[in-house]
């Protein structure tokens, strides 16, 4: 997988490919390069597991994988293991790792950064999503918890004009 995104015109490919479905043909042109030269490129990436080819006749339309680049970058992310008493909250258990930052707001606390990075942290126990802040969360079996950030991906770019009125 690191060598398909060793290119940066198979970067260029999976970023077109992230936002709409292209014909081989399509992405070719919208790239500036050869059909064959694509073609090269499209079975790279395919061999990696990060392009789907729908074959309909003897038309084949590309769209990215992106769930695949995603779980490659689960695979480093730190680990660690903490133990406390029964009865207490994720935050009691998240106090005891460095680097993690918690702030208050009103009676409920949150994950405000991790190692220095500010941002939106969320937290899933046992792969489900709770509904209450951690200091809430009382702990009376062993679980798993995963800590994410929020990322923000931009999906769409809109320009807003004024409409002109009267030489204004």
């Amino acid at each position: 997988m690191f060598r398909a995104l060793s290119s940066p015109t198979r970067i260029k490919i999976l970023e077109i490919l992230t936002h709409k479905e292209m014909h081989l043909t399509g992405l070719a042109k919208e790239i500036g390069i050869s059909v064959p030269v694509t073609s090269r490129h499209i079975k790279i990436l395919e061999k990696s597991n990060l392009v789907n080819k729908k074959v309909f006749g003897n038309t084949h339309i590309l769209t990215a994988k992106t769930k695949n680049l995603e779980h490659l970058l689960e695979t480093f992310n730190e680990k660690h293991s903490v133990e406390i008493n029964k009865e207490r909250s994720l935050f009691d258990a998240l106090k005891q790792l460095p680097g993690i930052e918690i702030k208050k707001f009103g009676k409920n606390q949150y994950i405000k950064s991790i190692d220095g990075e500010d941002g939106y942290y969320i937290y899933e126990v046992n792969g489900k999503l709770p509904d209450m802040p951690i200091n809430k969360f009382i702990i009376n079996r062993n679980l798993s918890l995963d800590l994410k950030k929020i990322v923000t991906i931009k999906k769409k770019n809109i320009k807003i004009n004024l409409k002109k009125t009267n030489g204004k």
